[in-house]
């Protein structure tokens, strides 16, 4: 306990290491910082007050929102704009972008892209959400409102993402281009702490995550990678154990801590795939690369994919190098094949 270091402290120490080093960009952190433990509050009531199960709205891509879904997406805008650092948001619950409006913030450096509560469709049994953020420089001007070209940038652009994670415990995990680095919440002291410096994938992996219930929709090149993770190879130490959650920050914080893949493909249902660009893939593949592995979406690398529209959806493939390259060559044998 004698080197515990809190999110903030950790933040203010490692401000000048940033790429676009900046006090605006340390309090931005901090505002993301206070909406999770809002967040994490909440989603600890969950069954013992009135805010499980749907809101009776859809969200623009026809999704149910769930009671959550909106608390989390009110929660991270209001603290994001309370401290005028940030001239906008785009998020997977709004329709379309939302520049603030204050004096100030119009004279912010920065917009946030965030899904405020992914997976929150399993609040209701239990089972872990989180949520994913990402930030990055405004391309407009200064002193006006924020436009939608500040949130079209590719992902190569971030300044800095991350997620939470509320789980069996609550943690933080961001990196701003210098490593990746996990924060665990201590109720006890309200706050989050060092847990995890300098996180890495490891090279190979021994998991791999994919809804197989699908199976049957999923491209040729996807189901002989499939196959080849269930054959026996002693050699290989195959078949490969299959884990899946449903909660893409599940997926990913298990197997960049164990190794793995997360499989999220194209299907006869979403030819283009079912994962946004902008509010998932993008900041999981920034965290991804920086941690040493790698996300694409069987074709391109998914940091240089340049957005065409706020929910643009993609295919995504994202985890340890060795198995992604594993399953480039099964996609390349089959290409456009289901």
């Amino acid at each position: 306990m004698s080197n515990l270091r809190t999110l903030g402290e950790f933040i203010i120490e490692k401000q000048y290491d940033f790429p676009h080093a900046s006090g605006e960009l340390s309090s931005l952190l901090s505002s993301i910082n206070l909406a999770a433990k809002i967040v994490h509050r909440e989603i600890n009531k969950a069954g013992l007050v009135d805010i499980t199960g749907a809101a009776g709205e859809e969200n623009i891509q026809g999704e149910a929102q769930q009671k959550l879904d909106v608390l989390a997406n009110d929660t991270f805008k209001a603290a994001l704009q309370n401290r005028d650092q940030v001239c906008g948001i785009a998020s997977e619950e709004e329709d379309e972008a939302v520049a603030f409006d204050g004096e100030l913030n119009q004279r912010a450096k920065y917009v946030v892209l965030i899904d405020p509560l992914d997976g929150s469709s399993n609040i209701d049994v239990n089972v872990s959400v989180g949520t994913i953020f990402s930030i990055y420089r405004r391309l407009s001007p200064m002193g006006q409102p924020a436009e939608n070209r500040d949130f079209l940038q590719p992902g190569t652009e971030q300044v800095a993402s991350g997620y939470v994670i509320y789980g069996s415990s609550t943690m933080l995990v961001y990196s701003t281009g210098k490593g990746v680095h996990g924060f665990t919440y201590d109720p006890s002291i309200g706050s989050f702490c060092l847990s995890h410096e300098d996180m890495r994938f490891p090279k190979q992996g021994y998991i791999y995550s994919i809804n197989e219930g699908n199976y049957i929709k999923f491209p040729k090149g996807v189901k002989k990678y499939i196959k080849y993770c269930q054959e026996e190879d002693e050699a290989g130490k195959r078949p490969y154990t299959s884990r899946y959650i449903g909660s893409l920050v599940s997926d990913f914080h298990r197997n960049l801590l164990l190794g793995g893949i997360f499989l999220y493909p194209s299907t006869r249902s979403y030819p283009s795939g079912k994962l946004r660009l902008l509010y998932e893939c993008n900041p999981i593949a920034f965290l991804t690369e920086q941690a040493g592995g790698s996300a694409t979406d069987g074709e391109r690398r998914i940091l240089e994919i340049k957005p065409e529209e706020l929910h643009q959806r993609v295919p995504f493939f994202v985890g340890s190098t060795d198995m992604i390259d594993t399953l480039h060559g099964f996609l390349e044998q089959h290409p456009g094949e289901y």
